[in-house]
């Protein structure tokens, strides 16, 4: 592993600038604990101590971090004699001993609801709260014949540990368009070590010794499975329940009446998926998401470890993303749910078993699929996602929830949590956190930030302030890294990791320029987590058009993303068309689409108004969600149907019905003509509908303003303050910016702050030709910066551009280097012509270091008369603190 720390100085250029006194607007906010970066502290094994808990949160907290998320996991190899059993009475007290240091300190406190991911622990009843599924058995009988064979399924066993499989499939390990070796059924094996087979593990799994080192991911043992249900259906259309036909030993005691019948059995299986990564003590079974028993006796478990402790500091539980089904199979079945289906659907599943299988009319198939899938939301949202989130907020504090992968409508799921939370790299699954975060009315949208950037200490700070800056346009305001493993001082390098890059702790080298990148973020998230979000437009995400598309497993998971299951649809068209072309724009689901209001012809919803809701094309949408829909657009809002309506209603129940009355709602809209070649106009109540192929047409015929420096290589994320509005913005183009940039919202002053370099000030603005405010900005290629508009009286001009009045002078002469603070080992001190890579030195001792190099060059003043010298450290690897004659200049973050 290598991390190289370049400080050189080869140009400087003979420059000035200008600065005048600062005014009230350009101030800086006050920064609290909640606005700087967090980060996901990972007790490895448990084994913490008082001690060390108190030196590390105070080098944290020099370090400008301002919380942490506890999440117990895996232990260190050798350190098993110090490990300590999750929620027992040992690890109580060192959660309240950090409890009440991050509180003297001034830090914020969450905790993972459990170790490791999912939720699940050897507390719950391995029978009834675990993960299920559904297995199936199908015969053909015709008139007269009898089944032989018992109506019986036995499950297959199968293990699988982590410890002894490289889980490349899903990224885990794998780095960036890596391409498997294995398979999910064949998954690729450590070569020296053999994986345990069943026949190894006894039953429970409890009852098996050193579970920590087994690392098991899934179990299934060889087990009769209860049968649910046995329905027939005849050719004729005629179906019959043949479940009490069935005697203890499987024999069915029924003959095919006239005709040919075909026979379904359904069979309640144990999925098998155990606790990924447990902590010494979270070692068991995942709980069954879709059960309210199973994660009632889960918290209950919590309840009873923290009585009579005082968890007033701990600002919230979190909830790692779904990852039930990263394994064989899927858990698609609970205990009740036909009766849960029936009573969200409004009919008996057991009547159309042929179509959820795949049997029958494509329409019917579905319908009933589509269905299916929404039960299993309903249920994953009114079960565990609103009880853990209540259970919470009855003991004073919130819920983060990483909602994605889950198989559900995850914008809900995103919304019935205090803190939504994304992951990735993707600014379209970004969103879907920040739009529920922002239709709900959260101040709060948090990010897993820059996960599996790079291998162990190849991560920059650069890499890692690229991925925080495409989740600040996406409209997160609250990072949480991922992330520090405890690891005591005085630990060999590089002390305790966890498996999964970048590590945020004192043994990265980037830790000497840690606190100025970390005062980056926090300077960036004071104003992102002020006043509210000023989006535009509301885009529905149609949602039922994937419930109702078959494919290879009856469950359908969203990870966020929306590539690959969108691809081709008017709704990934038009979401990439609006963040191209600078139009602000949330999402929002047929359940918030419930609860928005309407005032003055804007769309009202959380702390957030719009100018209107973009309906993209699609097959099925809820009748309820059209009705809704067309009554905002009664009570004087705008709704645009982007490639015309939806075809159908969705669901089963009573489709015909239903039908007829979405036909009449739609028939009842009367389109005409606009000026706008190729856009249809109806006044509809107090409102307009507007419908057309071409959404930029679309937009402009409802005078959407959009923000034009977009076409600039510029990207932003804007909202709004009692006075005006905030933008950040970031120079993601191929150019360089020196140059007036138009605002499309009015402002007679704009004041910016450059979060980098803290500097601020009054910019240079004017008015276009058309009619828009415009104003001066210089940001070279990923720089960042942040607008504060106001319609306060206009200020003169104070913000420090940078203007060349000379030309440059080359440093010359020998620079001295010597190493500091890292390893494997400590290269010796050198003398060279030119700063260059030190892995370019002869030797396998600066190939291999991993730490900070001092670069020092003497150089005599430059002539010349200057407000200012800007000197330009040329290619920066991978970051680099200036110091001039003792003065520390800052801290720049290559390459530069």
């Amino acid at each position: 592993m290598k991390l190289f720390i370049l400080i050189f100085f080869p140009l400087l250029l003979f420059t000035g600038c200008g600065l005048q006194e600062k005014q009230a607007l350009d101030a800086w906010p006050e920064i609290t604990h909640e606005q700087q970066p967090w980060t996901r502290w990972w007790w490895q094994g448990n084994s913490v101590d008082r001690e060390n808990l108190t030196t590390l949160l105070e080098m944290y907290k020099n370090a400008g971090l301002g919380g942490f998320e506890i999440t117990p996991i895996y232990g260190v190899h050798g350190e098993e004699e110090n490990f300590v059993e999750f929620l027992s009475p040992e690890w109580v007290g060192l959660l309240s001993h950090t409890l009440q240091e991050a509180e003297r300190l001034g830090l914020g406190i969450d905790m993972a609801t459990g170790t490791g991911w999912p939720f699940g622990g050897p507390w719950i009843d391995e029978i009834e709260d675990t993960p299920k599924n559904l297995a199936r058995l199908t015969w053909e009988l015709s008139e007269g014949e009898s089944l032989e064979e018992p109506v019986r399924y036995v499950q297959s066993p199968m293990v699988r540990a982590i410890g002894t499989q490289v889980y490349e499939l899903h990224g885990f390990l794998g780095a960036e368009e890596e391409t498997p070796e294995g398979t999910m059924e064949d998954p690729l094996q450590i070569p020296d070590r053999d994986p345990p087979g069943i026949e190894d593990l006894a039953e429970p799994v409890s009852a098996n010794d050193d579970l920590q080192s087994l690392a098991l991911e899934q179990v299934r043992f060889e087990k009769e499975l209860p049968l649910i249900t046995l329905m027939a259906y005849s050719e004729r259309g005629e179906i019959r329940d043949l479940t009490g036909f069935v005697r203890e030993d499987g024999q069915l005691d029924w003959s095919a009446p006239e005709g040919d019948w075909t026979l379904y059995a359904l069979f309640q299986g144990w999925h098998g998926k155990w606790v990924e990564r447990a902590a010494p003590g979270g070692e068991g079974f995942v709980i069954d998401h879709f059960s309210d028993q199973a994660i009632e006796r889960y918290l209950d478990y919590f309840d009873q470890a923290f009585e009579g402790t005082d968890l007033s500091m701990l600002r919230g539980f979190f909830n790692d993303s779904y990852e039930v089904d990263d394994a064989a199979g899927e858990a698609n079945w609970t205990a009740g749910f036909l009766e849960a289906f029936e009573s969200y659907r409004g009919y008996d599943l057991r009547n159309h078993l042929p179509a959820l299988f795949g049997v029958g009319s494509d329409e019917m198939q579905r319908r009933v699929l589509s269905d299916y899938r929404e039960t299993i939301s309903d249920l994953l949202l009114d079960t565990f996602t609103d009880q853990w989130a209540n259970w919470a907020r009855d003991r004073g504090a919130v819920t983060r929830n990483q909602a994605h992968g889950s198989p559900a409508n995850i914008l809900d799921l995103y919304a019935a949590s205090d803190i939504p939370e994304t992951e990735g790299r993707d600014i379209f699954r970004a969103k879907m956190a920040s739009s529920a975060g922002n239709v709900t009315g959260k101040q709060l949208m948090s990010t897993e930030a820059a996960t599996w950037l790079n291998e162990h200490f190849l991560s920059t700070l650069e890499d890692v302030r690229e991925d925080l800056d495409r989740y600040f346009l996406a409209g997160i305001n609250h990072v949480v890294y991922h992330g520090t493993a405890y690891s005591p001082p005085g630990e060999e390098w590089p002390g305790r990791l966890f498996y999964a890059a970048v590590h945020f702790h004192p043994n990265n080298p980037f830790w000497h320029h840690f606190r100025e990148f970390n005062d980056y973020v926090a300077r960036v998230q004071s104003f992102l987590q002020s006043g509210n979000p000023s989006n535009d437009i509301l885009l529905y995400f149609p949602i039922y058009d994937r419930w109702s598309t078959p494919g290879n497993s009856l469950l359908e998971h969203f990870s966020g993303g929306i590539d690959d299951q969108f691809n081709g649809t008017h709704f990934l068209e038009a979401a990439r068309q609006l963040w191209e072309r600078g139009y602000p724009f949330d999402y929002i689901s047929d359940r918030q689409i419930q609860h928005v209001e309407t005032s003055q012809g804007r769309i009202t919803s959380g702390n957030s108004s719009y100018d209107l809701i973009l309906l993209p094309q699609s097959r099925f949408i809820p009748l309820e969600t059209l009705e809704e829909i067309l009554g905002l657009a009664e009570r004087g809002a705008t709704v645009i149907s982007y490639g015309g309506f939806p075809e159908s209603i969705s669901g089963y129940a009573e489709y015909e019905a239903r039908g007829e009355e979405y036909t009449r709602l739609l028939e009842e809209i009367d389109f005409t003509d606009t000026t706008t070649q190729g856009v249809l106009a109806s006044n509809y109540g107090d409102g307009k509908i507007l419908q057309g192929d071409d959404l930029e047409l679309l937009l402009m015929e409802a005078a959407v303003e959009r923000e034009s420096m977009s076409d600039m290589g510029l990207q932003f994320v804007r909202r709004s303050h009692e006075d005006g509005h905030l933008y950040f913005v970031k120079n993601t183009g191929d150019e360089q910016i020196d140059g007036w940039v138009p605002l499309s919202r009015p402002a007679r002053s704009v004041a910016l702050f450059d979060p980098m370099e803290e500097r601020s000030g009054f910019g240079r603005i004017r008015s276009s030709g058309e009619g828009l405010q415009e104003v001066y900005l210089q940001l070279n290629q990923g720089e960042s910066v942040i607008l504060k508009t106001s319609q306060s009286e206009e200020h003169d001009s104070d913000f420090p551009y940078f203007e060349t009045t000379g030309p440059g002078t080359s440093l010359a002469g020998s620079w001295a280097v010597r190493f500091a603070e890292g390893g494997p080992e400590l290269p010796g001190q050198l003398e060279i012509e030119e700063p260059r890579l030190w892995t370019e030195f002869e030797g396998d001792v600066y190939r291999n270091y991993s730490g900070l190099g001092l670069y020092t060059h003497e150089f005599p003043m430059p002539d010349g008369d200057a407000d200012g010298w800007l000197l330009d450290l040329g290619s920066v690897h991978q970051s680099a603190r200036v110091r001039l004659n003792g003065m520390d200049l800052g801290v720049l973050f290559g390459p530069q």
